[in-house]
Parts: structure tokens; sequence; C-alpha cells
């Protein structure tokens, strides 16, 4: 603070703190406290508003768990963008660790480049081309029929499998970056000196690469987790009736069955979900709230 004062002025600095507080209270808290208070509401009609049944009830979060079907979407949910997040890390990490310690400086702005571009273009726009590469007749159809892996056509999406493979392209750089700033300040002499001393690569990545990309790995797990859990876009388009995601759900509360108290309370277990997420990602890789700001 006292920096940030000697570098803009009293009044600067105060027009800052102006600014972020209006946008943490009113993006951020105030909705959220909107959202707990009207999950534990009943829906009413306006005109019982205020009234003798207009008490606070946990009936809308018991809903979760006398409903089995959405309760089994709930637990996929859960299950599923867990497995996204390790299919991402597996994906990002080689990615990550190549253009950290192995790529030349030279061909660094190029690599990340090839990264970054796809991702100028909306996420819909994304996740539809893969809907297209998916699809029955699809690219990925034809060329795996060409080369006699399947007899015939399969039917690729519509299925969990379309949109895992979907949220993982769609968040890699979310994983990609945060491993690759962490691995970035890695010495390579360490790497070097293991292996004068003949440790294999195996070794090299779990005993000196992996610890010290423990806040970056950290980082990209979480936010890969929450959008992953979070995303609506990409289950709605590959995926089908078999394969809801959890956010359908809320949608579906909120915009089709118009029960907003019912949707707030979804809504907010999905939330204590993700924040239990991070915290368990803080305690798996030993890190705390500074090291993941880093």
């Amino acid at each position: 603070m006292t920096e940030v004062l000697r570098r803009y002025g009293p009044v600067l600095t105060t027009v800052i703190l102006l600014a972020v507080a209006v946008w943490i209270v009113g993006l951020v808290v105030l909705p959220q406290v909107l959202m707990v208070d009207f999950s534990f509401r009943p829906m009413l009609p306006p005109a019982k508003l205020g009234g003798p049944e207009d008490v606070y009830t946990l009936k809308n979060y018991a809903t979760l768990w006398t409903n089995e079907v959405h309760r089994a979407i709930f637990v996929k949910t859960i299950w599923a963008s867990a497995l996204v997040t390790a299919v991402t890390f597996a994906v990002c990490y080689p990615i990550a660790f190549y253009m950290a310690q192995v790529a030349p400086r030279r061909r660094l702005p190029m690599l990340v480049l090839m990264l970054v571009v796809p991702f100028w273009i909306n996420e819909l726009l994304r996740t539809f081309a893969w809907y297209i590469i998916l699809a029955y007749a699809g690219p990925l159809n034809i060329l795996l029929v060409t080369l006699g892996i399947f007899a015939e056509p399969q039917r690729l999406s519509g299925g969990d499998a379309g949109v895992i493979v979907g949220m993982v392209y769609v968040y890699i750089l979310f994983m990609v970056f945060p491993i690759y700033n962490a691995l970035e300040s890695l010495d390579r002499h360490q790497i070097e000196a293991a292996r004068d001393l003949g440790a294999g690569w195996v070794r090299i990545h779990r005993r000196i690469a992996i610890p010290h990309a423990k806040p970056g790995i950290a980082v990209g797990c979480i936010m890969t987790f929450m959008l992953a859990a979070g995303s609506y876009a990409v289950p709605a388009l590959l995926g089908g009736p078999q394969s809801r995601w959890f956010t359908e759900v809320i949608y579906n509360w909120f915009f089709e069955g118009g029960n907003w108290n019912q949707g707030a309370a979804y809504a907010f277990i999905l939330l204590v979900l993700c924040v239990g997420f991070i915290l368990l990602m803080m305690k798996l890789f030993r890190v705390g709230l500074t090291d993941i700001a880093k």
C-alpha cells in the first residue's frame, strides 16, 4: 500500500481502491449474498413474499439428496471434472516443461503464439468445431474408418467422452501457463546435475521438476476444475441426455423451471464444492495463498 501511495499519490490511490471496492462488493459479494438468501427461502408468488410462509428453510438443499437423478448428475460432474483436470495436466505438463526448459529461446514466442492464436476465437465456436470433428460423419470418423481402426463410423459425440475431450481443449491454456511460469524459474543446472549423477528423466521430474512446479500445478488444477465444473456451453453442445452436467440442471431450474430459489441452492452447493477443491489442492500440494498468488 505504501508503494502504491508513493507511485500514484493519495488521490489516484483512493480512486483505485474505490473502483476495486465497487467491483468486489457490487459484482462478487452482493450477488453471492443474494444467491445464498434466495437458496434458503421457498419459491412463493409475489403476494406471499414477506408473509408467514416466507421463512428460511433447508428444503431447497434437501432436494438434491431426495432427487436421485440430480444427485447422480452432481456426483458425475465431480468425478468428470476431476478427470478433465487429470487429463489436462497429463497433456499440458510435457508442453509446459518443453517450453520452459527445453525449447530454444528464439522458438518460444512461436510456440506461445501457436497455443494462443486458436483461443482468439470465441469459446462457443471452438466447442462447435469439436462438435463437427466428433460428428458421426465428421473428419475424425472418416479418418479412423480409412485407417481401418473402425469398421464403420461411431458416435463419438453426445456422451461423456466427447464432453471431456472438448473441455480438455477449451481449458488447456489455464493449465499450461501456470505450470510454465513455475518451471521457467527452475535452474537448468539442477537438471543437468541430476543427469550427471545418473538420475533418469522419471526421477528428475519426480524429485526436481514437479516439486518445483507445485504452485503452478495447484493453480492449473484449481482453475481447470472450477471451469470444468461450472461449464455450460461444452456439455450443452457436445453432450447428450445421458451426459448432462450439473450446470445444465441449474440452468433448467433458473430459466425453464422458473424456480430461482432451487437454482440458487444448487448453485451454492456447486460453489461450496469448488471452494472445497481449492482447499484440497492447497493441502495436497502443500502450498498457501501466497504461493498460488505468485
